[in-house]
């Protein structure tokens, strides 16, 4: 069953112990407020590229911080039971800062996975993850999905579903 975590510290000396039989740490990151095909796409093609795949989701403060008022829809510990609940995610983190800048310093993966809606240049931690030595790869389907997208076509709809 794939844990849980609150504490950079309990993750990382699980990490220690867990690199030596596993192989390279692969880092991806979210808020994964509403789960669609994106967010399974990304996370399924980045759990390909290590032996341990590891989740950091944002917590309720810092994902309302960067998606707005009325997000998130689902609170923290829902959000990261459905990402541990995903075949290929060993570990999940929630944190609560606004990059995994400092999550990348203590967990020193060697892959830092991001999503399609960056490329390897415009990845808010790339230079954190070059400065460790950690290979940033740009993961998953073209950006067809958001869930602010979702959001907004769902509360477009009348109780019987016509627009």
């Amino acid at each position: 069953m794939t844990e849980i975590y609150t504490s950079i510290e309990k993750l990382a000396d699980e990490l220690a112990r867990a690199r030596k039989k596993s192989g390279p740490v692969v880092l991806a990151n979210g808020c994964f407020d509403i789960i669609h095909a994106g967010h399974i796409r990304y996370l399924r093609d980045a759990s390909t590229l290590g032996g341990i795949m590891v989740v950091a989701v944002n917590d309720d403060r810092s994902a309302r911080e960067l998606k707005g008022d009325g997000r998130p829809v689902f609170p923290q510990d829902e959000r990261a039971e459905i990402i541990a609940a995903l075949e290929g995610v060993d570990y999940v983190l929630i944190f609560g800062e606004l990059s995994v800048d400092g999550i990348l310093r203590k967990l020193r993966p060697e892959i830092h996975a991001k999503g399609t809606d960056y490329t390897p240049e415009t990845v808010p931690e790339r230079e954190t993850a070059e400065s460790i030595g950690c290979r940033t790869v740009i993961t998953g389907d073209p950006k067809d999905h958001s869930s602010r997208d979702i959001i907004k076509e769902i509360a477009g709809r009348d109780r019987f579903g016509s627009q």
